[in-house]
């Protein structure tokens, strides 16, 4: 006999010995806040992200919608953080060397592409950002990256990465998985959220020069940190700002439009301009990867 499922998040069915569990874990801990609560079930299911981490915000978000539909009851918040968006802090600015840098791009060479998360570089990465990109510094959640290119002792670009979305017409028709393939596999993509060149810096074929270099390098950084690598790439372009002349350039494919919609849509209707879609394998197995089992 099949258990009976109460509620599905994310991929994982919840079934009624799941509920009761959860409900006996808080009775047991009658004291406990939610992020307690949330971390002591993921020890107990061994809920764990692959570089071993507890998934403590994926596990408060499954409580939280269990208490809404009232199958547990969670104690009362305690804490309300800050809206992010609201009072959103600004990097401090970090002063970088701005003098022109006009050559060719054998003259700029070597250059160097660091990933600069958790390293005293990454204050002068978000500052960069947020001074000098259209769409400004955001702190990204999940799995990500930040990358900056040196040239000597100076930063000339930044490349953010990010976990891709969960839902995106034009790329998951190109890989052709199911959706159980893209839930188990969808860790294995990066979502390039910006890519920044330097005002000051106007060397030609530059961009798709880096463009080149981090498909190399982008792997191998993500399994340092993360403890798995990465299949694939995919950025975003809005064709009302850029031309994606640089992707284009690298061998980065074309596969479609937005909806328009975002990811919060609950109407859908479009809210928000069209996007170009672009996406890159790294790997000519890439559709036989993401589509099997890579737990």
């Amino acid at each position: 006999m099949e258990p009976e499922v109460k509620l599905k998040y994310r991929g994982r069915a919840v079934t009624a010995a799941d509920v009761a569990f959860i409900r006996a874990l808080v009775a047991e801990h009658p004291g406990a806040s939610r992020r307690q609560l949330s971390k002591l079930l993921c020890e107990a299911w061994n809920w764990r992200q692959p570089n071993g981490e507890l998934r403590d915000m994926v596990c408060r978000s499954l409580m939280l919608e269990l208490h809404r539909a009232e199958l547990i009851e969670l104690p009362a918040v305690r804490q309300r953080p800050p809206n992010n968006v609201v009072a959103r802090r600004r990097p401090e600015r970090v002063t970088v060397d701005s003098a022109p840098i006009r050559c060719s791009l054998s003259e700029i060479q070597p250059l160097e592409i660091r990933q600069v998360r958790r390293t005293a570089e990454e204050k002068l990465f978000e500052s960069l950002l947020e001074e000098h990109h259209y769409l400004r510094y955001t702190q990204p959640v999940g799995e990500h990256l930040k990358h900056l290119v040196w040239w000597k002792e100076r930063p000339i670009a930044c490349f953010a990465w990010s976990s891709a979305p969960r839902h995106l017409g034009p790329r998951d028709r190109f890989i052709g998985w199911s959706k159980e393939a893209r839930r188990r596999n969808i860790r294995f993509l990066a979502y390039n959220t910006r890519f920044l060149i330097l005002p000051s810096v106007e060397v030609p074929h530059l961009a798709s020069h880096l463009l080149g270099h981090m498909a190399r390098q982008i792997s191998r950084d993500w399994e340092r940190v993360y403890s798995h690598g990465i299949y694939y790439l995919e950025t975003f372009v809005d064709p009302g700002r850029f031309r994606g002349t640089c992707y284009r350039a690298s061998n980065w494919i074309f596969l479609g439009l937005t909806t328009g919609r975002g990811k919060a849509d609950q109407t859908r209707r479009a809210n928000r301009p069209l996007k170009e879609v672009l996406g890159y394998p790294l790997s000519k197995r890439f559709r036989e990867l993401l589509s099997g089992d890579l737990r």
